[in-house]
């Protein structure tokens, strides 16, 4: 309980000010996401790859986040936007109301095993069979920076790979195949990897594991 409240403390108060920087891959988005199917954008924050979907011609976007904060920011920067503030699953939507969902560094936020199955078991739920989930997250690293802080909070939190920042966030990178394991465990095959190095929050590089995964 204590890193779900640090969490969402957090998104409600020195997160909901960052610039987020984590960017969408036109390239696969173009190979699988269909652009006349509903799209769920999933942890979207103040809403920037939302309106940034709707600009490339997805008519049909929904974003949702559990922080108010980033939700209230949403509809300051892109008034229009359909964004919902949902506290957690189950989501007001039927079973298999989206065609494609996206989940973009969402689970880096998510530290607990369970809390993270909740939201695949919900994505599951959302997309419909042969619809698409866009996975954008991090993997472990392996420079200097980020070993000797996963191995300062691993016993903290039980997990090697979670951590907390000086501004009081917690966040975790993930082992070899977890994201795999994670979303083939509840419904969905991944058809496509891709790696590539992207700007962290806290304005350094990393290397992010990049899934797309069809709804069996």
């Amino acid at each position: 309980m204590r890193t779900r409240r640090a969490s969402h403390g957090f998104w409600e108060t020195t997160g909901a000010a960052k610039t987020f920087t984590h960017p969408l891959d036109h390239g696969l988005l173009d190979a699988y996401l269909p652009r006349d199917v509903p799209v769920l954008d999933y942890g979207c924050g103040y809403g920037r790859l939302t309106a940034e979907m709707v600009a490339a011609g997805y008519a049909d976007v929904r974003g949702v986040d559990v922080s108010k904060a980033l939700v209230e920011r949403a509809g300051r920067e892109h008034p229009g936007l359909r964004i919902t503030r949902c506290p957690g699953p189950p989501l007001p939507f039927a079973d298999g109301s989206f065609g494609a969902a996206l989940l973009f560094a969402v689970l880096t936020c998510v530290p607990g095993d369970g809390a993270q199955r909740d939201i695949a078991a919900e994505l599951g739920r959302l997309v419909r069979p042969g619809g698409v989930l866009y996975v954008s997250d991090m993997p472990l690293q392996g420079d200097a920076r980020n070993v000797a802080r996963y191995e300062e909070f691993a016993s903290r939190y039980g997990t090697y790979g979670v951590f907390e920042t000086p501004d009081g966030g917690v966040f975790r990178h993930h082992g070899p195949g977890h994201l795999h394991e994670l979303v083939r465990a509840h419904g969905f095959a991944v058809e496509a990897e891709r790696t590539d190095t992207v700007t962290t929050l806290d304005g350094h590089t990393a290397e992010r594991l990049q899934l797309i995964a069809r709804r069996e």
